[in-house]
């Protein structure tokens, strides 16, 4: 047990009772770290299978966006697709804010991307060809999905190292504070017992000695003095 108690501490009521709170405060903390770790655990898996989902739709966008890709480079050869690509404008805007899991503060993304026509890219249609606009079309499609995946994904770690940090904080509670707490509390308590008994001991002792000393001294005072034997 004294390697499992804490160091320094002094064997007094006042302490046991601090003791007793500070085991009261660890139990609670206990306890509420542990309903955090469990909903953190749920809302984990929850969007774990939504990542599945947003990637296994951002894979196929991209699969289809570079077979047209493909197809248009075939078409129009290389140099015509870079050239096209050069005119095209910018469609998508990302603002990023956040929102609290459980305390953890993960990215919220708004994104806006408009639904532009073929014109509306920037390239003409004269040196384009139709598999160009399905691989402009898709290749939008798949930054959309990228951008929601990269959120996902991020909330996912975010909280994958806040479920560890709380893990450890609810194994050392249970496993070291609380435990070291409670034999902390025995320690104190057996001293205290064993201070009582020893002040027990001391004060029957102490009793017994003067009881003994008064028999002592009313047996001298009950005791006659001698008669001097005067002779005549």
């Amino acid at each position: 047990m004294a390697q499992d108690i804490i160091e320094g501490v002094n064997p007094t009521r006042m302490e046991l009772l601090t003791l007793k709170d500070r085991t009261k405060l660890a139990v609670k903390g206990h306890g509420l770290l542990k309903e955090k770790r469990d909903a953190l655990i749920k809302e984990f898996f929850d969007i774990l299978d939504r990542v599945k989902g947003i990637r296994e739709k951002a894979e196929n966008s991209l699969k289809e966006a570079n077979q047209a890709l493909i197809e248009a480079q075939i078409a129009m050869g290389d140099l015509a697709v870079k050239k096209a690509s050069l005119s095209v404008k910018e469609s998508i805007d990302v603002d990023i804010n956040s929102r609290s899991i459980m305390g953890v503060s993960v990215p919220v993304t708004d994104i806006k991307i408009e639904n532009r026509s073929i014109v509306e890219r920037g390239y003409g249609f004269s040196d384009t060809t139709i598999q160009l606009d399905k691989a402009a079309e898709k290749f939008e499609e798949s930054v959309k999905y990228l951008i929601e995946l990269g959120e996902v994904e991020k909330t996912i770690f975010l909280l994958a190292e806040e479920i560890e940090s709380t893990k450890r904080r609810v194994n050392a509670l249970e496993h070291i504070m609380i435990p070291r707490f409670q034999n902390t509390e025995k320690y104190i308590d057996m001293r205290l017992q064993e201070m009582e008994r020893e002040n027990f001991v001391r004060l029957k002792m102490i009793r017994s000695t003067i009881e003994k000393k008064q028999e002592v001294e009313e047996g001298l005072a009950e005791k006659p003095n001698p008669v001097p034997d005067l002779k005549v």
